[in-house]
Protein backbone atom coordinates (compact mmCIF):
# COMPACT_ATOMS: atom_id res chain seq x y z
CA UNK A 1 0.00 0.00 0.00
CA UNK A 2 1.32 3.27 -0.93
CA UNK A 3 2.38 5.78 1.54
CA UNK A 4 -0.27 8.27 0.40
CA UNK A 5 -3.24 5.73 0.16
CA UNK A 6 -2.34 3.90 4.12
CA UNK A 7 -2.92 7.69 4.99
CA UNK A 8 -6.13 8.51 3.09
CA UNK A 9 -7.59 4.92 4.12
CA UNK A 10 -6.53 5.63 7.50
CA UNK A 11 -8.11 8.85 7.45
CA UNK A 12 -11.37 7.94 6.19
CA UNK A 13 -11.55 4.64 8.68
CA UNK A 14 -11.00 7.23 11.77
CA UNK A 15 -13.81 9.57 10.56
CA UNK A 16 -16.73 6.68 9.95
CA UNK A 17 -16.10 5.17 13.27
CA UNK A 18 -16.59 8.71 15.17
CA UNK A 19 -19.66 9.23 13.18
CA UNK A 20 -20.77 5.60 13.61
CA UNK A 21 -20.45 6.55 16.89
CA UNK A 22 -22.08 9.76 16.96
CA UNK A 23 -25.13 7.78 15.51
CA UNK A 24 -25.09 5.45 18.09
CA UNK A 25 -25.08 8.42 20.96
CA UNK A 26 -21.72 7.99 22.00
CA UNK A 27 -19.34 10.36 19.94
CA UNK A 28 -18.67 12.62 22.97
CA UNK A 29 -17.43 9.47 24.73
CA UNK A 30 -13.32 9.64 25.29
CA UNK A 31 -10.77 7.12 24.50
CA UNK A 32 -9.92 4.18 27.57
CA UNK A 33 -8.45 6.22 30.16
CA UNK A 34 -8.90 9.67 28.92
CA UNK A 35 -10.96 11.99 30.80
CA UNK A 36 -14.32 13.25 28.93
CA UNK A 37 -12.93 16.82 27.72
CA UNK A 38 -15.07 18.94 29.54
CA UNK A 39 -14.93 23.05 29.87
CA UNK A 40 -13.43 23.88 32.84
CA UNK A 41 -12.66 28.40 34.03
CA UNK A 42 -9.86 26.93 36.16
CA UNK A 43 -8.70 24.81 33.10
CA UNK A 44 -5.36 26.03 31.03
CA UNK A 45 -5.69 28.91 28.86
CA UNK A 46 -5.94 27.90 24.82
CA UNK A 47 -3.63 29.35 22.34
CA UNK A 48 -2.53 28.44 18.67
CA UNK A 49 0.52 30.62 17.10
CA UNK A 50 0.77 31.27 13.47
CA UNK A 51 1.50 32.79 10.57
CA UNK A 52 -1.43 35.02 10.35
CA UNK A 53 -5.57 34.19 9.50
CA UNK A 54 -5.17 35.86 6.01
CA UNK A 55 -3.37 32.57 4.77
CA UNK A 56 -6.17 29.91 3.94
CA UNK A 57 -4.15 27.53 5.46
CA UNK A 58 -3.44 29.04 8.96
CA UNK A 59 -7.22 29.90 8.68
CA UNK A 60 -8.47 26.41 8.72
CA UNK A 61 -5.73 25.67 11.40
CA UNK A 62 -7.08 28.00 13.30
CA UNK A 63 -10.59 26.79 12.30
CA UNK A 64 -9.83 23.32 13.56
CA UNK A 65 -8.54 24.71 16.96
CA UNK A 66 -11.78 26.53 17.15
CA UNK A 67 -13.61 23.22 16.29
CA UNK A 68 -11.98 21.60 19.29
CA UNK A 69 -12.77 24.62 22.12
CA UNK A 70 -16.11 24.47 21.13
CA UNK A 71 -16.36 20.54 21.30
CA UNK A 72 -15.41 21.39 24.97
CA UNK A 73 -18.59 23.00 25.95
CA UNK A 74 -16.69 26.67 25.64
CA UNK A 75 -16.89 29.92 23.58
CA UNK A 76 -14.54 29.19 20.27
CA UNK A 77 -13.65 32.95 21.30
CA UNK A 78 -12.02 31.47 24.15
CA UNK A 79 -9.07 30.24 21.80
CA UNK A 80 -5.71 32.95 22.17
CA UNK A 81 -4.39 33.61 18.34
CA UNK A 82 -1.07 34.92 18.50
CA UNK A 83 -0.28 36.33 15.25
CA UNK A 84 3.27 36.24 14.44
CA UNK A 85 2.99 37.35 10.36
CA UNK A 86 6.41 35.16 9.66
CA UNK A 87 8.50 36.31 12.38
CA UNK A 88 10.10 33.84 14.52
CA UNK A 89 11.35 37.24 17.08
CA UNK A 90 7.42 37.84 17.03
CA UNK A 91 6.88 34.69 18.03
CA UNK A 92 8.81 33.64 20.40
CA UNK A 93 8.51 36.84 22.53
CA UNK A 94 4.65 36.46 22.13
CA UNK A 95 4.69 33.04 23.55
CA UNK A 96 6.83 34.00 26.39
CA UNK A 97 4.24 37.36 27.47
CA UNK A 98 1.50 35.03 27.43
CA UNK A 99 3.32 32.70 30.07
CA UNK A 100 3.73 35.00 32.06
CA UNK A 101 0.26 36.33 32.02
CA UNK A 102 -0.93 32.54 32.87
CA UNK A 103 1.48 31.53 35.32
CA UNK A 104 2.40 28.91 32.60
CA UNK A 105 -1.25 27.54 32.86
CA UNK A 106 -0.98 27.08 29.30
CA UNK A 107 -1.89 24.94 26.50
CA UNK A 108 -0.55 25.44 22.84
CA UNK A 109 -0.26 24.79 19.85
CA UNK A 110 2.28 26.46 17.67
CA UNK A 111 4.17 26.65 13.99
CA UNK A 112 7.73 28.04 15.07
CA UNK A 113 8.02 29.83 11.52
CA UNK A 114 11.49 28.45 11.70
CA UNK A 115 13.46 25.20 12.45
CA UNK A 116 15.52 27.25 14.40
CA UNK A 117 12.71 29.09 16.71
CA UNK A 118 11.17 25.60 18.06
CA UNK A 119 13.61 24.71 20.25
CA UNK A 120 13.86 28.44 22.49
CA UNK A 121 10.17 28.21 22.26
CA UNK A 122 9.35 24.54 23.86
CA UNK A 123 12.62 25.53 26.67
CA UNK A 124 10.31 28.79 27.40
CA UNK A 125 7.11 26.50 27.90
CA UNK A 126 8.89 23.78 29.61
CA UNK A 127 10.60 25.81 31.81
CA UNK A 128 6.91 27.53 32.95
CA UNK A 129 5.55 24.35 33.28
CA UNK A 130 3.01 24.56 30.58
CA UNK A 131 2.55 22.10 27.62
CA UNK A 132 2.90 22.44 23.63
CA UNK A 133 2.65 20.81 20.34
CA UNK A 134 4.47 22.08 17.33
CA UNK A 135 3.93 21.80 14.03
CA UNK A 136 6.08 21.55 10.60
CA UNK A 137 8.95 23.72 11.98
CA UNK A 138 11.78 22.02 14.72
CA UNK A 139 15.25 20.90 14.48
CA UNK A 140 16.10 17.55 14.04
CA UNK A 141 17.68 17.50 17.26
CA UNK A 142 14.68 18.56 19.37
CA UNK A 143 12.57 15.58 20.64
CA UNK A 144 9.20 15.83 22.84
CA UNK A 145 10.64 13.04 25.06
CA UNK A 146 13.49 14.98 26.19
CA UNK A 147 11.49 17.85 27.66
CA UNK A 148 9.36 15.43 29.79
CA UNK A 149 5.58 15.88 29.76
CA UNK A 150 5.56 19.85 28.85
CA UNK A 151 6.89 19.22 25.19
CA UNK A 152 3.97 16.86 24.03
CA UNK A 153 4.32 15.92 20.48
CA UNK A 154 5.24 17.61 17.31
CA UNK A 155 3.42 16.73 13.94
CA UNK A 156 4.59 17.02 10.49
CA UNK A 157 3.67 15.68 6.97
CA UNK A 158 6.17 13.51 4.73
CA UNK A 159 6.54 15.99 2.18
CA UNK A 160 8.89 14.53 -0.28
CA UNK A 161 6.66 11.93 -1.51
CA UNK A 162 3.49 13.83 -2.62
CA UNK A 163 5.46 16.92 -3.71
CA UNK A 164 7.35 14.10 -6.38
CA UNK A 165 3.47 13.13 -7.29
CA UNK A 166 2.15 16.16 -7.12
CA UNK A 167 5.02 17.51 -9.54
CA UNK A 168 4.46 14.57 -11.94
CA UNK A 169 1.01 15.89 -12.41
CA UNK A 170 2.35 19.20 -13.45
CA UNK A 171 4.72 18.09 -15.64
CA UNK A 172 2.18 15.41 -17.49
CA UNK A 173 -0.25 18.67 -17.67
CA UNK A 174 3.24 20.01 -19.57
CA UNK A 175 3.00 17.11 -21.70
CA UNK A 176 6.26 16.14 -20.60
CA UNK A 177 8.40 18.63 -21.92
CA UNK A 178 9.38 21.83 -21.71
CA UNK A 179 10.26 24.98 -19.08
CA UNK A 180 9.61 24.93 -15.50
CA UNK A 181 10.20 27.14 -12.58
CA UNK A 182 9.55 26.61 -8.34
CA UNK A 183 9.12 28.60 -5.96
CA UNK A 184 9.87 27.57 -2.37
CA UNK A 185 9.15 28.75 1.22
CA UNK A 186 11.80 30.04 3.93
CA UNK A 187 14.89 28.23 3.13
CA UNK A 188 15.22 27.10 6.26
CA UNK A 189 12.00 24.99 7.06
CA UNK A 190 12.00 21.50 6.60
CA UNK A 191 8.43 21.31 4.68
CA UNK A 192 10.48 23.68 1.81
CA UNK A 193 13.35 21.35 1.64
CA UNK A 194 11.03 18.31 1.59
CA UNK A 195 9.45 20.17 -1.46
CA UNK A 196 11.79 20.75 -3.69
CA UNK A 197 13.53 17.65 -3.11
CA UNK A 198 10.28 15.84 -3.88
CA UNK A 199 10.00 18.25 -7.06
CA UNK A 200 13.85 17.30 -8.13
CA UNK A 201 13.11 13.43 -7.86
CA UNK A 202 10.46 13.91 -10.40
CA UNK A 203 12.27 15.81 -13.05
CA UNK A 204 14.67 12.33 -12.72
CA UNK A 205 12.53 11.28 -15.19
CA UNK A 206 11.63 13.92 -17.45
CA UNK A 207 14.54 14.28 -19.31
CA UNK A 208 12.87 16.77 -21.73
CA UNK A 209 11.83 19.07 -19.06
CA UNK A 210 14.60 21.92 -17.92
CA UNK A 211 14.35 23.67 -14.59
CA UNK A 212 15.54 27.20 -15.06
CA UNK A 213 15.52 28.37 -11.56
CA UNK A 214 14.08 27.46 -8.32
CA UNK A 215 13.96 30.54 -5.56
CA UNK A 216 12.40 31.02 -2.33
CA UNK A 217 9.23 33.11 -1.99
CA UNK A 218 9.22 32.66 1.67
CA UNK A 219 5.49 30.99 1.84
CA UNK A 220 4.22 35.10 0.89
CA UNK A 221 1.44 35.89 -1.96
CA UNK A 222 3.20 39.08 -2.84
CA UNK A 223 6.52 37.55 -2.90
CA UNK A 224 5.85 34.59 -5.39
CA UNK A 225 4.36 37.13 -7.26
CA UNK A 226 7.53 39.49 -7.53
CA UNK A 227 9.63 36.56 -8.40
CA UNK A 228 7.64 34.77 -11.13
CA UNK A 229 7.83 38.37 -12.64
CA UNK A 230 11.19 38.28 -12.52
CA UNK A 231 11.59 34.45 -13.92
CA UNK A 232 8.87 35.81 -17.61
CA UNK A 233 11.08 39.01 -17.17
CA UNK A 234 14.48 36.68 -17.55
CA UNK A 235 12.98 33.49 -19.18
CA UNK A 236 9.78 34.54 -21.40
CA UNK A 237 7.39 32.20 -21.53
CA UNK A 238 7.58 29.53 -18.86
CA UNK A 239 4.98 26.03 -19.71
CA UNK A 240 5.42 25.26 -15.65
CA UNK A 241 5.85 26.18 -11.69
CA UNK A 242 6.23 24.38 -8.96
CA UNK A 243 4.90 26.11 -6.00
CA UNK A 244 6.07 24.74 -2.42
CA UNK A 245 2.60 26.54 -1.33
CA UNK A 246 -0.82 27.34 -2.47
CA UNK A 247 0.10 31.07 -1.06
CA UNK A 248 3.01 31.23 -3.43
CA UNK A 249 0.69 29.70 -6.58
CA UNK A 250 -1.33 32.61 -5.72
CA UNK A 251 1.23 35.22 -6.50
CA UNK A 252 2.69 33.38 -9.34
CA UNK A 253 -1.03 33.22 -11.16
CA UNK A 254 -0.97 37.01 -10.42
CA UNK A 255 2.16 37.53 -12.38
CA UNK A 256 0.98 35.20 -14.90
CA UNK A 257 -2.04 36.74 -15.39
CA UNK A 258 -0.76 39.82 -16.37
CA UNK A 259 0.96 38.13 -18.87
CA UNK A 260 -2.17 35.81 -20.52
CA UNK A 261 -0.49 33.09 -19.32
CA UNK A 262 -3.30 31.70 -16.97
CA UNK A 263 -4.39 28.57 -18.19
CA UNK A 264 -1.31 27.85 -20.69
CA UNK A 265 1.75 27.96 -18.14
CA UNK A 266 0.75 24.79 -15.82
CA UNK A 267 0.72 25.48 -11.92
CA UNK A 268 1.24 23.43 -8.93
CA UNK A 269 0.36 24.29 -5.24
CA UNK A 270 0.75 23.04 -1.87
CA UNK A 271 -1.66 22.79 0.89
CA UNK A 272 -5.48 22.32 -0.30
CA UNK A 273 -6.77 25.52 0.15
CA UNK A 274 -10.48 25.70 -0.65
CA UNK A 275 -9.13 28.71 -3.20
CA UNK A 276 -6.75 26.44 -4.77
CA UNK A 277 -9.27 23.28 -5.45
CA UNK A 278 -11.55 25.94 -7.19
CA UNK A 279 -8.82 26.76 -9.82
CA UNK A 280 -8.07 23.36 -10.19
CA UNK A 281 -11.61 23.37 -11.10
CA UNK A 282 -11.31 26.40 -13.27
CA UNK A 283 -8.65 25.11 -15.06
CA UNK A 284 -6.17 27.26 -13.85
CA UNK A 285 -3.55 25.60 -11.12
CA UNK A 286 -3.04 21.56 -11.84
CA UNK A 287 -2.60 19.79 -8.78
CA UNK A 288 -2.58 20.76 -5.28
CA UNK A 289 -1.53 18.78 -1.98
CA UNK A 290 -3.91 18.46 1.43
CA UNK A 291 -2.81 17.87 4.65
CA UNK A 292 -6.17 18.47 6.53
CA UNK A 293 -5.23 21.82 8.33
CA UNK A 294 -8.84 21.29 10.04
CA UNK A 295 -7.48 18.19 11.69
CA UNK A 296 -4.27 19.45 12.54
CA UNK A 297 -5.51 22.82 14.09
CA UNK A 298 -8.12 20.89 16.64
CA UNK A 299 -5.90 17.71 17.21
CA UNK A 300 -2.82 19.26 18.25
CA UNK A 301 -4.09 21.78 20.78
CA UNK A 302 -6.26 18.79 22.04
CA UNK A 303 -3.38 16.82 22.93
CA UNK A 304 -1.88 19.75 24.65
CA UNK A 305 -5.14 20.66 26.58
CA UNK A 306 -5.40 17.14 27.91
CA UNK A 307 -1.93 17.01 28.41
CA UNK A 308 -2.28 20.09 30.63
CA UNK A 309 -5.14 18.86 32.57
CA UNK A 310 -3.50 15.65 33.61
CA UNK A 311 -6.15 12.97 31.11
CA UNK A 312 -2.90 11.66 29.99
CA UNK A 313 0.84 11.81 30.71
CA UNK A 314 3.07 12.21 27.05
CA UNK A 315 5.72 10.55 28.84
CA UNK A 316 3.97 7.04 28.97
CA UNK A 317 3.36 7.05 25.43
CA UNK A 318 5.30 5.64 22.96
CA UNK A 319 7.78 7.84 20.36
CA UNK A 320 5.56 7.41 17.95
CA UNK A 321 2.86 9.60 19.42
CA UNK A 322 5.09 12.02 20.35
CA UNK A 323 6.28 12.32 16.67
CA UNK A 324 3.88 11.56 13.62
CA UNK A 325 3.06 12.64 9.97
CA UNK A 326 -0.51 13.72 9.18
CA UNK A 327 -2.37 12.64 6.25
CA UNK A 328 -2.12 14.12 2.92
CA UNK A 329 -4.20 13.70 -0.16
CA UNK A 330 -2.45 14.71 -3.79
CA UNK A 331 -5.47 16.70 -5.87
CA UNK A 332 -5.73 17.13 -9.33
CA UNK A 333 -8.34 17.70 -11.97
CA UNK A 334 -10.00 14.37 -11.53
CA UNK A 335 -10.80 14.23 -8.29
CA UNK A 336 -11.09 18.27 -7.35
CA UNK A 337 -14.68 17.76 -7.69
CA UNK A 338 -14.84 14.68 -4.98
CA UNK A 339 -12.36 16.75 -2.89
CA UNK A 340 -14.36 19.95 -2.44
CA UNK A 341 -17.44 17.82 -1.98
CA UNK A 342 -16.08 15.75 0.89
CA UNK A 343 -13.60 18.18 2.99
CA UNK A 344 -14.81 22.19 1.63
CA UNK A 345 -17.98 21.99 0.81
CA UNK A 346 -19.24 20.03 4.21
CA UNK A 347 -17.74 20.33 7.42
CA UNK A 348 -15.29 17.64 8.80
CA UNK A 349 -16.48 16.50 12.14
CA UNK A 350 -13.51 14.25 14.35
CA UNK A 351 -12.91 12.60 17.63
CA UNK A 352 -10.56 14.65 19.13
CA UNK A 353 -9.67 12.11 21.78
CA UNK A 354 -8.84 10.35 18.69
CA UNK A 355 -5.36 11.40 19.08
CA UNK A 356 -3.42 9.30 16.74
CA UNK A 357 -5.96 8.16 14.40
CA UNK A 358 -5.12 9.88 11.08
CA UNK A 359 -1.39 9.71 11.93
CA UNK A 360 1.73 7.32 10.67
CA UNK A 361 5.14 7.69 12.79
CA UNK A 362 7.64 9.59 11.59
CA UNK A 363 10.65 7.45 13.02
Amino acid sequence: MSFIKAHIETLATSRRNFLLGSAAGLGATALPGFRPALADAHGPTMAWSYRNRSNPYWNAIASGGEAFVKSLGADPEELVHLINEGSSEKSLADVVALLAKTNGNLALAIDANDGPNGRPVVEAVAEAGGYVCTIWNKTADLHPWDFGDNYVAHASWSSVDPADKSARIVFDAMGGKGRVVGLGGIASNPPAIERQQGMMNALKDYPDIELLDYQPANWDTQKAAEVMGSFLTRFGDIDGVICASDTMAFGALEALRGEGLVGQTKVGGYDGTKQAVELILKGEMSTTVDTNPFWAGGALLSLAWHAAIGAFKPSEEPQEHREFFGPSIIISEADAADFKANYIDSTPEYDWTDFWGPTTPAL
